[in-house]
């Protein structure tokens, strides 16, 4: 039995609709892609090699049962190709294949896959639709939803990018089981994100089910990604370009995103937030925020499931440096979300570098 979320923001300056389908298998795909892939539009099925040889042939038989003619364009996986020249490849795809602007492109894989895919058909002949199948938790939870596209600059994560939403969000949830422990925790990390940020209830619903979710639980990981996903839609329904209240999903991120680039993305996503966030929370404590017992039972919580709790071989001043240099900097104003009480986050614009080197020495080896 699959699960919808309606995803719609009726502003006037960004109005959009989408489904997001939470199921078990892709038997119900082909009616969900119907009424958009009708009148004659062809599909750009575009992913990884790694995630294309796991379910790229049943997405085409599925697109060839409804007599949709599908391209296929599949780059290297991995984060060193979510760059420009990839984008350009898919460019060159595209216009070989005499896509148009009615046509579709279908992102099939990871974040990586989606992002690149989104930031693909946003620029392309100036936009054309995308859907979003992810196969990670991370993405099913987290990247899929709210129409962020982008791709690396250089050393710079997410630099190039546009806000460009999707027609359809399908999550398989029984692509999860190809996922190795630390895709997983990766995913896992931005899911108690947004139960800190933003629902307290949820956080202590994650900590009382620890047991299932950390087996792999169906039921329970259906009900974590089903919750995960409302308090994404609910947060880019409000504030779909980010110019306020969806800053709050950077939780995690400030020092995180830094850590993640200084260490040469060695590290998964995932697991950078939760370095990002257990300093974020540290600061928070010393704030006065959250009491040491809510820090420490966090912390607790993030090293039950294994994440890894420190890192080593990183400068305090080059991850600064980095913080300092990301896209989130304003006028060379760091914007910071710390944690205002668990399940409740407030952007800060003074958090100083003695407060970012306090909290980095409880991630640093």
């Amino acid at each position: 039995m699959s699960k919808r979320i309606d995803v719609t923001s009726h502003k006037t300056d960004d109005s959009f609709s989408y489904d997001i389908v939470i199921t078990d298998g892709f038997r119900e795909l082909g009616s969900l892609l119907e009424p958009v892939l009708k009148e004659g539009k062809k599909a750009a099925l575009i992913s990884d090699e790694q995630v294309y040889g796991l379910y790229g042939k049943e997405i085409e038989d599925i697109l060839d049962e409804m007599g949709i003619s599908c391209s296929v364009f599949v780059f290297a996986a991995g984060e060193e190709s979510k760059n420009l020249d990839t984008v350009r490849d898919a460019y060159e795809f595209l216009i070989k294949n005499r896509f148009e602007r009615r046509d579709v492109c279908i992102a099939l894989g990871g974040g990586v896959v989606g992002d690149l895919t989104g930031f693909t058909a946003a620029t392309y002949l100036r936009g054309i639709s995308f859907i979003q199948i992810p196969t990670t938790l991370l993405a099913q939870t987290d990247s899929s939803i709210g129409g962020k596209t982008g791709v690396d600059f250089k050393h710079f994560k997410n630099m190039v990018g546009a806000f460009h939403q999707p027609l359809l969000c399908y999550m398989n949830m029984s692509t999860l089981k190809t996922l190795d422990r630390r895709q997983f925790l990766s995913g896992l990390g931005e899911v108690i994100k947004a139960s800190l940020i933003k629902d307290e209830g949820f956080y202590n619903w994650i900590r009382s089910h620890f047991a299932e979710i950390d087996s792999l639980e169906h039921d329970a990981l259906e009900e974590m990604i089903y919750r995960a996903c409302v308090i994404k839609r609910d947060i880019v329904q409000r504030d779909p370009t980010e110019k306020g209240e969806r800053a709050l999903l950077n939780f995690g991120h400030t020092l995180g995103h830094a850590v993640e680039k200084c260490a040469g993305f060695s590290f998964f996503h995932g697991e950078c937030v939760v370095l990002g966030m257990i300093a974020a929370l540290y600061i928070s404590m010393k704030r006065g925020y959250i009491t040491e017992t809510e820090y420490d039972e966090a912390y607790e919580l993030f090293r039950s499931f294994g994440y890894t709790m420190k890192i080593g071989g990183l400068s305090k001043e080059e991850v600064i440096d980095a913080v300092r240099s990301d896209k989130k900097a304003e006028a060379g104003i760091v914007k910071f979300i710390l944690s205002e009480r668990i399940g409740s986050a407030v952007i800060v614009r003074d958090v100083t570098d003695q407060e970012m080197e306090e909290a980095l020495d409880m991630i640093f080896e």
